[in-house]
């Protein structure tokens, strides 16, 4: 008998594990593959370890920009691979000391709900029947592959996230179905390391919902090192290796590459593990469509002693967001006073240049009806980012309130945004005024130093 299960040994669940096991429940977490879910051994972590690889390449081909002679630099695509395994085994070994150091039971195998009785929540796994008094579902979610024509035909072309982090060889070629976050960021990786990239996506923008003026900088940027963008464009059929879609004015294109990415994004794991045991309640979008399991803000479900996070809710589907609802759910548990609030949540793009934003962008504000100030500055306003960016593009753009002229947004594109948008995290979620930011002190130099010189234009 346990105090809380969890299914799922994702950022969501083994942040939760280590935080119930630390607080003294007896905690089991059930994990089918390897501890970390997709984040650490499929997504983020293996992704940016080649793009800073990557990143390094850049570095050392542009080197003579900064006064260094770097001859005969050359990318070694297996090395690359080996040193990503390298971090992943790392980094699952330190996820999995933390977890056995709260105390938590880890069980290996596909767990599977098999209701509940008097006593508790029963899940199997193993043949083993467990047994606890609450229960948080974090099984993640799954990449999205539509049913185009030809694709099964095409067989190991077509690739998604998981696959491509496999490939022994790089491709020459390499067409991406799909301009968001994900395929960016493959794009950026292929780009830097001289595989020929196109992108093809259904929506007039890349970057989905990311703020428009910044995508469209961070398109241009890779149009001119040779990536090419098809907008608009909506596949219809996949033969062999080749990619057929319809332009923006319905004619009938063709693009080949020895990879076909399809990234067109994920959907919540809702299937395979006795979910309709419970009765749960999910969400359903506009089409009436389930997508996810529905939670209120301190992620508990209809069913009373059952909570969910992480993708498998599919609402904000981030490492950073699944890893704060696990701390909520298991704080509700704990009983003390806690809740999620997604309005400070930051998303980034490990691109080089790397983009991040949080909050609300010109688009949102404007379908709100939110009336603000927008204030902006080019990254070259910082002294730092131009010492280290030589002819590096960036841009800062802060949202205002127009009557009270609390902070709603923050967008940047420039290195390193990721490493500075929590700072305005921070501003977002304590309802910061300009003004307050204003006079909050930073380092100088710092690349940080553009959100106070952008905020601070304001009169």
């Amino acid at each position: 008998m346990y105090d809380l299960a969890i299914i799922g040994g994702g950022p969501g669940g083994y942040v939760a594990a280590e935080r119930a096991g630390a607080a003294g429940l007896s905690v089991v977490l059930f994990e089918k593959n390897e501890l970390g879910g997709v984040c650490l051994n499929e997504g983020c972590i293996p992704t940016k370890t080649l793009l800073y690889s990557a990143k390094v390449y850049d570095y050392a081909k542009h080197a003579d920009q900064y006064g260094v002679s770097v001859e005969g630099a050359s990318f070694d695509f297996g090395k690359t691979m080996k040193r990503k395994h390298k971090v992943i085994r790392k980094l699952v070994g330190g996820v999995k000391l933390g977890v056995k150091n709260a105390g938590v039971e880890i069980v290996k195998g596909e767990a599977v709900i098999k209701g509940r009785t008097v006593e508790g929540f029963g899940i199997e796994c193993g043949e083993v029947l467990y047994i606890a008094s609450d229960l948080l579902i974090c099984t993640g979610s799954e990449a999205v592959v539509p049913p185009f024509p030809g694709l099964k035909e095409a067989g190991e072309v077509v690739v998604t996230n998981r696959e491509i982090l496999s490939l022994e060889e790089q491709p020459e070629e390499l067409v991406i179905i799909g301009g968001g976050v994900i395929g960016m960021e493959f794009a950026s990786f292929f780009n830097s390391i001289g595989t020929k990239v196109t992108v093809v996506e259904m929506l007039p923008k890349i970057l989905g919902p990311m703020d428009r003026e910044i995508s469209d900088m961070l398109q241009g940027i890779y149009a001119k090192r040779g990536v090419e963008f098809c907008l608009s464009c909506k596949v219809t059929g996949i033969e062999g290796d080749t990619v057929i879609y319809e332009d923006p004015e319905g004619n009938v294109c063709r693009v080949r590459g020895d990879r076909i990415l399809v990234s067109v994004g994920r959907r919540a794991l809702l299937q395979g593990f006795g979910l309709e045991e419970l009765g749960v309640e999910l969400a359903l979008n506009p089409a009436g469509r389930p997508f996810g399991i529905k939670v209120d803000d301190h992620m508990r479900t209809n069913i009373p002693g059952v909570y969910a996070a992480g993708d498998v809710t599919g609402f904000s589907m981030l490492a950073h967001t699944a890893s704060r609802e696990g701390e909520v759910a298991v704080n509700d548990i704990l009983g003390h006073e806690d809740r999620m609030r997604y309005d400070a949540i930051p998303g980034v793009v490990y691109t080089n240049p790397e983009v991040a934003g949080v909050g609300l962008t010109e688009d949102e504000a404007q379908k709100k009806g939110v009336e603000y100030t927008l204030l902006k500055l080019p990254m070259a306003y910082s002294g730092r980012f131009v010492a280290e960016n030589e002819r590096g593009e960036g841009l800062c753009k802060i949202l205002v309130a127009a009557d009270s002229h609390k902070v709603l947004g923050v967008h940047m594109l420039g290195n390193p945004s990721s490493e500075m948008i929590h700072g305005a995290c921070i501003a977002i979620e304590q309802e910061m005024t300009a003004e307050q930011l204003k006079e909050v002190v930073f380092p100088h130099p710092t690349v940080s130093e553009i959100i106070k010189e952008t905020v601070s234009t304001i009169m």
